[in-house]
């Protein structure tokens, strides 16, 4: 299979292209990536010398240069990492998000219609959803909650979503669509909670928590995601949504903590702060769907992947 990957120089990009390059050494990978703050060259520095994998510094909104690529290069499937993510960011500046991730998006699924790719996989959030009480356990997002985003992130991430199955429905654009809970591991940027937090520890410094902490998400390993990606590109129903989670459903405070006692830090560094405009109390995944149609199944279990994450960032603190 010959891949675009858009966004590969960033977190889950760059662990997807190893994850496939490690499991199908035959397929073909071009990778596209703007290189803003979040996405970094030199992760991609054990592929670089490969003669499968190419590498073009580009803009998905800079619609010529994205239709050259797809004349030039002819991918049999496009993956579509390319996004601003981090929700503070789109509460200072709304409008950056809006124009990565939905106008970025729509050249894509433009270029993907006129050159014939066979399909495109849009990489999404469960915060799309919006949240769910913390008092109510048994309810969890499935493909078909409704769509309730509470932040411009995730009001630009639904429109995309939103964007690639009216591509489906008006076009018949092959689209597939995943919707992930929140990620960890390596080569994740230090804006992001689980390095944020290890990297200030391991410095000594406060450790800011939002509100009181009780923030729920559903915690995946970085692996278990490149996985399901995998599986749903190659072996998905084309028009569908796959909810992927990690089962993990764990307080803020408590991955403070556990990050803490891993590093023998005193608890006396957390510092509770002033809640986020907007914050989501919960989040739950309900992956039923990926897990009957496709096989899928997270393997990694959070207490070993946050052991393998501090690991990784003790030798990589500059991330």
């Amino acid at each position: 299979m010959k891949m675009l990957v858009t966004g590969g120089a960033g977190f889950i990009g760059t662990n997807f292209i190893g994850y496939v390059i490690r499991n199908y050494p035959d397929d073909e990978i071009i990778c596209m990536d703007k290189l803003t703050y979040a996405g970094r060259r030199e992760n991609l520095t054990p592929f670089e010398s490969m003669p499968n994998f190419k590498f073009i510094q580009v803009d998905i909104c800079d619609s010529p240069k994205v239709n050259k690529i797809f004349h030039e290069y002819s991918p049999d499937c496009v993956v579509n990492f390319a996004a601003e993510s981090h929700v503070d960011r789109s509460l200072k500046a709304p409008s950056v998000f809006i124009e990565t991730n939905v106008m970025g998006t729509q050249v894509l699924l433009d270029a993907v219609n006129k050159y014939n790719i066979p399909r495109f996989h849009q990489v999404s959030t469960d915060e799309v959803y919006g949240d769910l009480p913390l008092n109510r356990p048994e309810l969890k997002f499935t493909e078909n909650s409704l769509l309730k985003p509470s932040s411009p992130y995730s009001a630009s991430k639904a429109s995309a979503d939103l964007l690639v199955l009216a591509y489906y429905r008006s076009f018949g654009t092959p689209v597939t669509i995943s919707r992930c809970s929140n990620n960890y591991g390596a080569f994740q940027h230090t804006e992001k909670l689980i390095p944020h937090m290890i990297s200030l520890a391991l410095l000594d410094k406060p450790l800011p928590v939002y509100g009181d902490g009780l923030n729920v998400r559903d915690w995946i390993y970085t692996s278990d995601h490149c996985r399901a990606i995998d599986i749903i590109i190659r072996e998905g129903r084309v028009g569908e949504i796959y909810n992927v989670g990690g089962g993990n459903e764990l307080s803020n405070v408590y991955i403070v903590r556990e990050i803490l006692k891993r590093l023998n830090k005193p608890k006396s560094l957390i510092h509770y702060v002033k809640d986020r405009p907007g914050h989501d109390r919960r989040y739950a995944i309900d992956f039923n769907k990926i897990q009957n149609e496709l096989g899928w199944l997270p393997r990694v279990h959070f207490s070993d992947g946050l052991d393998r994450t501090i690991d990784w960032y003790k030798k990589n603190l500059r991330y």
